[in-house]
């Protein structure tokens, strides 16, 4: 029975990592495109993208529900909205590890106010030491691009503590879909106003397709289940991975090589992540002690 805590964690944590690599993977090729489509119409396919699948998957129900229900719902889409937006507007400005970096502010931020043990807060303080090591390199950074991020970082705290009331009012994927739909049509005037006739064309709107369902439908889906035994200040710190997740795919998709000193961030922020894992569930606890509510979602 000793080794009950440990199986459980293997799953959430596998696929908070694949989570991890697909929104990044996406995000690198959504810039590939940023000559020929601008950052908020791309936004918007994804979000649409998204909004469809999980719509059609789903099926949310939507009678019966109180207005408490909604305010929490269109708040989670609203942040969903504005943390996907803001990070887009931030790395077409700076390198996309960089972008991910700062905004990943947020939820460390989040992950040292959660700390409920002293380990936890040394893993914290070396996932902040990557995230500082990662931002030094740069200096000549475009200052609108930084300012984006640290919006992106603020609205992903906000979506991570929206999410589980969220959870607690919206079964399975009934939340996320209807929060997807609410962040799509919040972005849609914004998108057409800014597009132009990029947009229609068929081979752009394949490619956004494909970052919504790398970007949004993958991760979250994850996430989804993830979160619903893992505690929100571990995955806090499991985050600490999107910085060095989103320089390698940068290389591989867009050529933005990386520094000796960022290879040294991506280690701090790599031991973190592992020692977040091993300290997450105590011998003889229950998962479910720390457990994030059902249905609880973050990126």
């Amino acid at each position: 029975m000793t080794d009950r805590p440990s199986r459980s964690l293997l799953g959430p944590v596998g696929l908070v990592l694949v989570g991890i690599l697909s929104v990044q993977l996406g995000a690198a090729i959504a810039k590939g495109l940023f000559g020929e489509i601008s950052p908020t119409a791309m936004v918007w396919l994804r979000l649409v993208t998204s909004a469809l699948v999980l719509a059609a998957v789903a099926r949310p129900r939507l009678v019966g529900r109180s207005r408490a229900d909604w305010v929490v719902v269109v708040g989670f889409g609203l942040s969903l909205a504005t943390m996907n937006w803001a990070i887009y507007q931030s790395f077409s400005r700076i390198p996309l590890g960089i972008a991910v970096t700062i905004e990943f502010i947020g939820p460390l931020t989040l992950a040292v106010l959660g700390s409920r043990h002293a380990r936890d807060v040394v893993w914290v303080l070396l996932a902040g030491a990557g995230v500082a090591l990662l931002g030094l390199e740069r200096t000549d950074l475009d200052v609108l691009g930084v300012a984006y991020a640290l919006l992106a970082g603020a609205a992903w705290a906000a979506y991570i503590l929206l999410s589980a009331s969220t959870g607690r009012r919206w079964a399975g994927f009934d939340g996320l879909a209807v929060a997807s739909l609410v962040a799509a049509a919040g972005m849609t005037l914004p998108a057409l106003l800014t597009a132009g006739s990029g947009l229609w064309d068929a081979r752009i709107l394949l490619i956004g397709a494909l970052v919504g369902l790398l970007s949004s439908v993958i991760p979250y889906s994850c996430e989804l289940v993830a979160l619903r035994s893992l505690r929100p200040a571990v995955f806090g710190i499991l985050m600490s991975l999107e910085p060095a997740a989103a320089a390698l795919a940068a290389i591989v998709v867009l050529h933005e090589t990386l520094a000796p000193v960022q290879w040294l961030a991506i280690g701090c922020v790599v031991v973190a992540s592992i020692g977040a894992t091993r300290s997450g569930s105590a011998p003889g606890e229950h998962p479910s002690e720390h457990s994030a509510a059902p249905g609880t979602l973050a990126t």
